[in-house]
């Protein structure tokens, strides 16, 4: 039996970065946060999405470690988001090291009509 290998990465890291990226809005978001640092409601009013439908989405950036967030000194109200550079760095390592074409590997020949062929012939060479 031929043993598979593990993935290169995390890939429990690497789903939550895939699933929190994936929805439209929230890739919207991050890419106007990559921009600059923002509040919620110039993201909003940017992007015509209401407040709160912002914050749901900016909260689960934050959860999966993409974002930063920084309170305002003067004002603790006021509260900013920027793109975590190193989260960023490590997301793009993770998908270079996922996705390379070097990892792809020829089928397997462990069922179907191949693998008789293959015992035949490792019969034959004995």
């Amino acid at each position: 039996m031929i043993e598979s290998t593990s993935p290169p990465v995390d890939l429990e890291r690497l789903t939550l970065w895939l699933k929190v990226l994936a929805e439209p809005k929230r890739l919207t978001i991050f890419h106007q946060i990559m921009e600059g640092s923002q509040c919620n409601c110039a993201l909003g009013n940017d992007l015509d999405i209401p407040p709160n439908l912002v914050s749901y989405h900016l909260r689960a950036m934050q959860q999966a470690g993409l974002l930063d967030v920084q309170r305002d000194s003067n004002d603790a109200r006021w509260v900013y988001y920027s793109v975590n550079p190193e989260a960023l760095s490590e997301l793009n390592r993770t998908l270079d090291s996922f996705f390379d074409p070097k990892q792809i590997k020829p089928r397997r020949n462990i069922c179907g009509p191949w693998e008789s062929i293959v015992l035949i012939d490792d019969l034959d060479s004995r």
